[in-house]
């Protein structure tokens, strides 16, 4: 997508050797920075800190990290050590987990001599195929919003938390749908939900600004109104994890709209590619919520009147607060599922008829495909 007029990807391997560059999502809105990964710790650090963020750009970024910490050794101690230390950084997101299998499937079957290369090859075959699968998703969405933009010649999505393509390697998820709908010509229009404390709508915001798109940010506690006043055609959003039978699980508050949505006769979409949907997971309620640090509640983060960094303490630091990183949506409530392969009930049926290979029974699902002509991808690509 476009950041100051120019395609820009959000993880790209640096032109100067190995090692990666990233858009450093801490300092967005207010300022746009890259960042270096250079080491395993540099990568795990910027998948837990937030400076990567959406689970298919961590999914990409911990498959890097792999290849960077390969450099160093590669027998099978280290790669084992190196999977673990990513695996830690995040709970929930399992495109982290997904990622990660794939690197250690393709790399175990390998001598430990030719897997720093390997690795380099097999994450960048993943970030590759993340963008090619949002570009999809952006299509088979385009087709359930067609309908919606034809009844009143606009069209109104409200989403929650960031699904766009800072979320993922390029194109996004949730947003990638409202993308294609805008390049179509439709007249496409997004209340984007603040999402609070980590506030990713404000990221949401900020890169629907740089492509062009018109949008309103509002208080995550507007939704509701909104949605019954019938100011909302669609609700879209992302997925961290979907469970075997359609439950969703995405950042916090996304439980309440999909509430809100139902009342109101709204459709609830929810977008994301294969490596979110996890099969081993039976519901909703085996899926592990991520708890995060309360001074993500206590503390506002911004800019000052004179434009420099700031941090507001809202609340006193021995006050408690609970920061549940994530909420699960029954797929009950959810309108249809939007993959690369395309749309689907949100149910065990409707996600085996579009991925008949998970079936009881059949072949293994191959961890990786062919890439021997897999290229990395440079920033602008």
């Amino acid at each position: 997508m476009n950041v100051n007029g120019s395609p820009t990807r959000t993880i790209w391997p640096a032109r100067e050797g190995r090692a990666v560059d990233i858009i450093d999502q801490t300092a967005l809105p207010h300022a746009w920075r890259t960042l270096r990964l250079a080491t395993l710790e540099d990568a795990a650090h910027a998948i837990r800190s937030m400076q990567v963020r959406g689970a298919p750009l961590i999914g990409a970024t911990a498959a890097y990290g792999v290849a960077l910490a390969l450099a160093a050794r590669a027998d099978d101690d280290a790669l084992a050590a190196t999977v673990a230390t990513l695996a830690a950084t995040r709970p929930t997101a399992v495109n982290l987990h997904w990622a990660l299998a794939r690197m250690h499937a393709v790399l175990t079957a390998l001598p430990p001599a030719a897997r720093a290369d390997a690795a380099w090859r097999e994450a960048a075959a993943i970030a590759d195929e993340d963008a090619a699968q949002c570009r999809r998703i952006g299509e088979h969405g385009l087709a359930l919003l067609r309908p919606l933009a034809e009844k009143r010649g606009r069209l109104d999505v409200m989403t929650h938390c960031n699904a766009g393509w800072l979320a993922t390697v390029d194109y996004g998820t949730a947003l990638a749908p409202v993308y294609a709908a805008f390049e179509a010509g439709i007249d496409v229009r997004v209340w984007v939900s603040e999402t609070r404390p980590r506030n990713q709508g404000l990221l949401t915001a900020w890169e629907l600004k740089q492509h062009g798109v018109p949008h309103t940010v509002i208080a995550d506690n507007a939704a509701g109104l909104l949605l019954a006043r019938g100011e909302v055609d669609a609700v879209i959003v992302g997925a961290d994890r979907i469970a075997a039978n359609g439950d969703v699980a995405n950042k916090v508050g996304t439980y309440l709209k999909a509430l809100a949505a139902r009342e109101a006769g709204v459709p609830f979409y929810v977008a994301a590619p294969r490596s979110t949907v996890d099969f081993a997971c039976a519901d909703g309620a085996a899926i592990p919520i991520e708890e995060r640090a309360g001074d993500e509640v206590r503390v506002v983060h911004g800019n000052d009147a004179g434009g420099a960094p700031a941090a507001v303490h809202q609340l006193p630091a021995d006050e408690a607060v609970v920061n549940p990183a994530f909420d699960v949506t029954p797929a009950r409530f959810v309108s249809a599922l939007i993959t690369e392969r395309g749309t689907c009930a949100a149910s065990g049926d409707g996600l085996l008829g579009l991925y008949p290979e998970m079936k009881p029974g059949s072949r293994p699902e191959p961890d990786s495909k062919s890439h021997a002509k897999s290229r990395p991808e440079g920033h602008g690509a």
